[in-house]
């Protein structure tokens, strides 16, 4: 007897819908990858801890400097020699963040370190592969950056403050957080660290070269001031232009107390965050016109 066998049905497969897995690039994700690049690379760790010490160290000298002026404008014999000289009290509120400078060489080299070798490694190239969309990438390493950058500056300057205070304190020099303009100074200092990794960051990525970068920011930064004022502190329509430098708005930002005609701290803010914006907004329409 013949039989006829028949296939069974198919049996048909469903996948359940449900909530999906969050997998795929997302900005989240992008600034996680950032964080990990800057915190596992054993050189850029030992130059951010760096940083902190040189401006806890910058604070902790300009201190005892600071009670050896006041004793010696305290004594009536010395007097007649210290006319002149900056009134201790009033500069002791500026120690905190009295190794600012120092906090920006370094900070902006690396900030420029970690953009400009990317493209000299050719890690961009993994990079923008990872990240199709290369401004959030660009946005996120910025962010990050700025980020460490604020960190370093304004933790500096908080420990700064409470190693200076034993020393002061010796003269009757000390000082709290709620006088005048000393929080907002600690606060600022970490701002300004933040927009000048900005700043220097988005020249790495015009430059695309490390030497380059550190120059050209380094030299905005701390020379192009001094040669202004070398060459052109006689001309009245060079001074005023001093003011709205990059490194002009920094100083007034952290500054405690506000010399008449000078820019107030939301007035540097604005100087030293337009240059910052206004290179941040070039290098991305550069970075998506040219070839990575």
């Amino acid at each position: 007897m013949a039989t006829s066998t028949h296939p069974a049905p198919a049996r048909e497969s469903h996948r359940k819908a449900g909530p999906t897995s969050g997998s795929g690039v997302n900005f989240g994700r992008v600034l996680k990858s950032e964080w990990i690049k800057v915190t596992t690379v054993p050189s850029t760790v030992i130059l951010i801890a760096s940083t902190v010490l040189v401006m806890i160290g910058i604070a902790a000298l300009l201190a005892w400097q600071t009670t050896i002026l006041f004793d010696a404008q305290s004594d009536p014999d010395m007097a007649s020699q210290m006319q002149g000289a900056p009134d201790a009290a009033e500069i002791s509120r500026d120690i905190p963040g009295s190794g600012l400078v120092i906090g920006q060489l370094l900070m902006a080299s690396l900030a420029v370190v970690l953009i400009a070798s990317e493209w000299a490694t050719g890690m961009i190239r993994s990079t923008m592969v990872a990240v199709p969309r290369r401004t959030p990438a660009l946005l996120a390493k910025q962010l990050i950056m700025a980020l460490v950058s604020f960190v370093v500056g304004a933790g500096a300057a908080f420990l700064g403050y409470l190693i200076a205070q034993p020393i002061l304190g010796s003269s009757d020099l000390g000082f709290g957080l709620g006088d005048e303009g000393v929080l907002l100074h600690i606060i600022n200092t970490g701002s300004v660290l933040a927009l000048v990794s900005i700043f220097a960051m988005s020249i790495g990525t015009l430059v695309r070269n490390t030497a380059g970068g550190v120059v050209t920011s380094i030299g905005v930064l701390l020379v192009l001031p001094i040669v202004v004022a070398i060459f052109g502190g006689g001309t009245e329509w060079v001074v005023d232009a001093a003011r709205f430098l990059p490194s002009s708005g920094g100083e007034q930002m952290v500054a405690t107390t506000i010399q008449e005609g000078a820019l107030n701290q939301w007035q540097g803010a604005l100087v030293l965050g337009g240059w910052a914006l206004v290179l941040l907004v070039i290098s991305l329409i550069v970075t998506k016109k040219r070839d990575v």
